[in-house]
């Protein structure tokens, strides 16, 4: 059996892949970033933190969007645990827990 990792096709997709990954993390950062601003700015003006209308018009524009390969259900699925971390996420930087209600100290 031949030894993959010595291929240097193999080392090149690799290395694509990885700087994509890095792109991903970085991105993912950046959307957690910003929903926790926009949380924080929504909790102060007493509005409703989560907006299903706007969650389900920003999946339908980046399915239009998509450009594949990926498929409309596989964005999907990625797209609502998207949603699900940077939720969370922004409840942790902005001092929830996890129920969303904000931590005393």
């Amino acid at each position: 059996m031949k030894d993959a990792d010595a291929d240097p096709v193999v080392k090149q997709y690799r290395s694509q892949i990885t700087d994509a990954d890095l792109g991903i993390v970085q991105a993912l950062n950046k959307r957690v970033a910003l929903v926790a601003r926009l949380h924080a700015y929504k909790r102060e003006r007493g509005y409703d933190v989560i907006d299903p209308a706007r969650e389900d018009w920003l999946l339908s524009y980046l399915t239009r969007a998509n450009g594949g390969p990926i498929s409309a259900d596989a964005l999907a699925t990625l797209y609502h645990h998207l949603l699900e971390i940077s939720t969370a996420e922004a409840r942790r930087l902005n001092g929830a827990d996890p129920s969303g209600e904000e931590a005393t100290a």
